[in-house]
């Protein structure tokens, strides 16, 4: 019997731990792979959820648009996420969109597939109600982490965040715009402009176009922290 051909992932590990070898290989061989370039769209908010959709590479932003067409960011998500998992299970359409940040490779499977698994197997079920609160869980602690600090802290918190969690080095290009910042962090693009500036000019950040550089992780970690 061929081996599924998905990467060593949390997907491929919730299908092996939870299911017998022929039935992990019936849903890895109907995975399609999608590819999505910067910028591209996803997910639209409102449209229907035909997949269940995994991240396999890439960065993306989940958001909001209101009735006055202004988007509000709920989450980033990096490899190994499920971006599709907090409409899935309790609504026909989706309530928020999803946008590339980055060229984008996703892993798409049959919802019906997997909606049928989750009826036929209470342990399959069980490691995907984990999955899912685990999502749940992650963009309730940041968004609170975030609300509790004051501007500086929050922009500190997340130009660490793409330092030790999503790039792992201390330069790298912003993935969101100065807008985009203000938006998932609830200041004005004025704010954030102001306080990279002053960053800058405290030498904490090296700044050329996108491209951030943190010269002094300690201070902004603790800009992070108590700020």
């Amino acid at each position: 019997m061929k081996n599924c051909d998905c990467e060593l992932c949390d997907l491929k590990n919730l299908f092996y731990s939870r299911l017998d070898p022929e039935a992990v290989l019936t849903y890895c061989s109907g995975k399609v792979e999608k590819e999505y370039a910067k910028g591209e769209v996803i997910i639209k908010e409102g449209s229907f959820i035909n997949d269940f959709i995994y991240l396999k590479s890439g960065l993306v932003k989940l958001f909001h648009t209101d009735n006055q067409q202004k988007e509000q960011i709920i989450s980033i998500a990096k490899p190994f996420d499920y971006v599709s998992l907090l409409s899935v299970f309790s609504n026909k359409e989706y309530n928020y969109s999803v946008t590339a940040l980055e060229d984008t490779v996703t892993c798409n499977l049959d919802l019906q597939q997997i909606k049928l698994l989750v009826m036929e197997n209470g342990n399959y079920a069980m490691g995907l109600i984990e999955k899912m609160s685990a999502v749940t869980d992650k963009i309730l602690l940041e968004t609170v982490e975030i609300r509790k600090k004051h501007l500086r802290g929050r922009v500190a918190h997340l130009l660490i965040y793409f330092y030790e969690q999503i790039y792992h080095r201390k330069e790298y290009d912003l993935p969101l715009s100065r807008k985009e910042i203000g938006e998932y962090i609830g200041m004005t693009t004025e704010n954030v402009i102001r306080t990279l500036s002053e960053f800058r000019k405290d030498k904490i950040l090296s700044i050329t176009g996108k491209t951030i550089e943190i010269r002094d992780s300690e201070t902004l970690k603790s800009i992070s922290s108590f700020g």
